[in-house]
């Protein structure tokens, strides 16, 4: 076991339809400790930024316009093997073909708006908490 950080951002999908709650229930059902945690607005600059290593794909600028329609909640996730253990609990990015039980196949409206976002790997998750967190707000071990 590994001891872990990731992040997680619950998408403006989610904070529309207020299921905020159930995701963060399913992220503690399964082991994983919210150290950080705060509601923000993306600006295209900043979404644009965020996602930039997706910008030769074709989704991404539906990615970047559908992150900037409302509020997000990112937070730091800390656990033993946080990365994998959160993708699990995410499941696959398209609902349809995500786990029974997991935030995409339970919350998900479609792959465009799956509710959820996290980090793939070690060094991606330091990038990305870095993105939107400063030392002094994640209050882990």
């Amino acid at each position: 076991m590994v001891l872990q950080r990731t992040l997680s951002i619950i998408k403006p999908d989610a904070t529309r339809r207020g299921i905020t709650g159930n995701i963060n229930a399913k992220i503690e059902a399964a082991g994983l400790r919210i150290i950080a945690q705060k509601m923000l607005r993306l600006t295209k600059e900043q979404a644009a930024a965020f996602y930039e290593v997706h910008a030769e794909r074709s989704f991404y600028e539906d990615l970047c316009n559908n992150m900037t329609k409302g509020p997000i909640i990112v937070q730091v996730l800390e656990g033993d093997n946080a990365i994998s253990v959160y993708r699990d609990v995410m499941g696959a990015t398209n609902p349809i073909n995500a786990a029974p039980g997991s935030i995409r196949r339970e919350f998900g409206e479609s792959i465009d708006m799956n509710s959820v976002h996290g980090s793939d790997a070690v060094e991606t998750a330091a990038k990305e908490i870095e993105f939107f967190f400063n030392q002094l707000e994640i209050q882990g071990c």
